[in-house]
C-alpha cells in the first residue's frame, strides 16, 4: 500500500469493472446464502440490472428506492442504480411502514423493489402516485432474464449517486446527498487506512442503508475482497459466521460491540479476525480492553464520522493502548479543523466545534435548502481545501500532539443549575464502577434546576452493587454533576442504526417526570 492514496474520483459503479483491471475475476467478491459471485459474475449482474433498471425508469437522475434484508439485491444496487443514470436510495429495513412512507414521498421515487413483506404493508394512497412496486425476487428475475447489455456509465463524478436518509431519532429523516466521488474516495481513503486486500473477508453486519454500512461493501470490492452480508438476530450469529467465513474484518458499533465481548468466542471465530472498526459512538475503556482480550491479534481502530461528510477521523491502533478515548486524526481525503466560538482555529487543548472540509463533504440535505443551510457552510479561512464544509455540532479538543478527544455535542449538553455538563463524563465515570455495562447521561427538563441529569444504566441487577454505584459516582463526580435520578434497565432501545436511542430514552423520561 502507498503512502498516498490516489485521489482521482470515478463513478462508483467502476467498482464492478475493477475485477478484469486487476484480474482477479474469479476471485469471490459477494458470498450469498445460496452461492458465491466471483468479480466477473458481480460485474455481469450488475450490468443486467443497470440495464433492466434504465429500461424500467428512463429518467436520468430519477430516485430509485430499496427496502429489504440483505441480500443479492441490496449490495448490488448501490452499483447497479448508478450505473443506470439513476439515484439510489436505500431504505433501512428496520423501519416502519410511516417511515418508508415519508422517504418515497420525500425522495419522490419512482420505483422501490423490496421484500413481498414490506411492500404488502403499504395502505392505499401511500406511496407517490408515480411510484411502482416490485418484488425483489421478481425484479432480478426479470432483470436476469432480459439481461440487457449496459456498460460502465460515464456520469461525472461529481453527479449524485445516493440519498441515505438519516434514521429520523431528532425527527423525520432527510435524506443526505451523495455524489459518485463522495462514495469513491470514502472507499479508496478507507481501504487505505485500514490496509485492506485481497484476501480479505468482511462481514457486512451493519445496515447497508447508511454510510458506515455501505462503504463495507465499496471498500472490500476496491481492494479485492470479498463480503458476506448478514442479517442476524442474535450476537452469536455473528460468532458462528465469523467462524464458518474466516472473517478478517469486522465492523460494529459500541451496543453490538458490548454483546459481542459477552460472548464466549472459539478460535476459530477469534482468530482469523485481523481488524476491528467501531463508529457511531465511542468505544470506552473497558470495551476495549474486552476486545483486546478476546481479539488479541486485530487491530482495533476508532473512528469518528457523520454521514453528512462520511467519516472524519480515525485512531491508529499502535495508539489505541495509550490513547483509548481519542478520536485520533483525519482519514486520508479530509481536512478536519477545530474551530472555536469567535469562528478561529482552537488552539492546542481548547474546545471548539469539529468542522469537515474537502471532497468526502456531501452535497447537502435532498430538498431541504434551510438545513442545508445551517449545517453546510463555506469552509474556514483556514481551510486549504476551501468550498463548503460540514460544521458538526460536535465540541471537540485537539491535543499538543495533534489527537483529537471527544467533549460532546453542542445540543446534548446538559446544562443544569447554570453548570454546562458534558454527558460523556457522566457515562464514562458509570462505565468505570464496573457496575454499569451501558450508561447514558440526560438533561431532562427540571423546574428549578433548567435540566436534571438522568442517568439509565445497563448492568448490575443486585440491589447492594446498585445502592453501592450511587456512591461510588458520588465519589468521582462533582456535587452538580451527580444525577438525580438514576434508572436500570435490563437493555438500552436501540435506534435503526443500531445505535443506542437517546431521543426515545428523553422522550420516555420526560413524560414521566411531567
Amino acid at each position: 500500500m502507498s503512502n498516498s492514496p490516489d485521489p482521482t474520483p470515478y463513478p462508483i459503479d467502476r467498482l464492478a469493472e475493477l475485477a478484469g483491471l486487476y484480474g482477479y475475476g474469479d476471485a469471490p467478491a459477494l458470498v450469498l446464502r445460496d452461492g458465491v459471485l466471483n468479480y466477473d459474475e458481480l460485474r455481469q449482474r450488475v450490468d443486467w440490472l443497470a440495464g433492466w433498471l434504465a429500461r424500467e425508469v428512463p429518467e436520468r437522475g430519477a430516485r430509485v428506492a430499496s427496502w429489504g434484508a440483505k441480500g443479492e439485491l441490496t449490495c448490488l444496487m448501490p452499483l447497479a442504480a448508478a450505473r443506470a443514470g439513476l439515484i439510489y436510495v436505500p431504505v433501512n429495513p428496520l423501519l416502519k411502514r410511516a417511515q418508508a412512507v415519508h422517504i418515497l414521498e420525500d425522495c419522490s421515487a419512482q420505483l422501490l423493489i423490496g421484500t413481498a413483506s414490506r411492500i404488502s404493508s403499504f395502505e392505499t394512497g401511500d406511496a407517490p402516485h408515480n411510484c411502482t412496486m416490485v418484488e425483489e425476487s421478481a425484479a432480478l428475475a426479470a432483470a436476469y432474464d432480459a439481461a440487457i447489455a449496459h456498460g460502465p456509465s460515464a456520469a461525472d463524478p461529481d453527479d449524485l449517486a445516493a440519498i441515505l436518509y438519516t434514521s429520523g431519532s431528532t425527527g423525520r429523516p432527510k435524506g443526505v446527498m451523495l455524489s459518485h466521488a463522495n462514495l469513491w474516495l470514502g472507499a479508496v481513503s478507507v481501504a487505505h487506512y485500514l490496509g485492506m486486500a485481497g484476501d480479505d473477508v468482511t462481514l457486512a453486519v451493519l445496515p447497508l442503508s447508511f454510510d458506515y454500512g455501505q462503504n463495507q461493501l465499496y471498500s472490500t470490492w476496491i481492494a479485492g475482497g470479498s463480503v458476506v452480508p448478514l442479517d442476524f438476530l442474535f450476537p452469536k450469529d455473528v460468532a458462528k459466521a465469523c467462524a464458518k467465513h474466516s472473517v478478517t474484518t469486522l465492523a460494529a458499533v459500541p451496543p453490538l460491540w458490548v454483546q459481542l465481548t459477552e460472548l464466549d468466542w472459539p478460535q476459530d471465530a477469534s482468530v482469523p479476525l485481523r481488524r476491528l472498526t467501531n463508529s457511531g459512538g465511542a468505544l470506552t475503556v473497558d470495551l476495549v480492553n474486552g476486545l483486546r482480550q478476546i481479539f488479541a491479534q486485530a487491530d482495533i481502530y476508532p473512528m469518528y464520522g457523520l454521514t453528512e461528510a462520511f467519516r472524519s477521523t480515525y485512531l491508529e491502533p499502535s495508539l489505541v493502548a495509550d490513547h483509548p478515548t481519542s478520536m485520533g486524526t483525519a482519514i486520508p481525503f479530509a481536512e478536519i479543523l477545530v474551530i472555536d466560538d469567535d469562528g478561529e482555529v482552537a488552539g492546542p487543548d481548547e474546545e471548539g466545534e469539529l468542522v469537515h472540509c474537502g471532497p468526502l463533504v456531501a452535497k447537502g440535505y435532498w430538498q431541504d435548502p434551510e438545513r442545508t443551510a445551517q449545517r453546510f457552510k463555506t469552509a474556514p479561512a483556514a481551510s486549504r481545501y476551501g468550498g463548503m464544509s460540514v460544521w458538526s455540532g460536535d465540541r471537540v479538543k485537539r491535543a499538543a500532539n495533534g489527537l483529537l478527544y471527544f467533549v460532546g455535542r453542542r445540543d446534548a449538553m446538559i446544562k443544569s443549575a447554570g453548570n454546562r455538563i458534558s454527558p460523556q463524563e457522566i457515562e464514562e465515570a458509570a462505565i468505570a464502577t464496573d457496575l454499569a455495562i451501558e450508561a447514558v447521561a440526560l438533561g431532562i427538563p427540571d423546574e428549578r434546576l433548567g435540566h436534571a441529569v438522568h442517568l439509565v444504566v445497563r448492568g448490575t441487577q443486585d440491589e447492594a452493587e446498585q445502592a453501592n454505584f450511587s456512591k461510588m459516582l458520588r465519589k468521582e463526580l462533582p456535587n452538580f454533576m451527580q444525577p438525580q435520578a438514576i434508572h436500570w434497565r435490563d437493555a438500552m432501545p436501540l435506534n435503526p442504526n443500531g445505535k443506542i436511542d437517546r431521543t426515545a430514552l428523553t422522550r420516555e423520561l420526560t413524560e414521566k417526570s411531567a
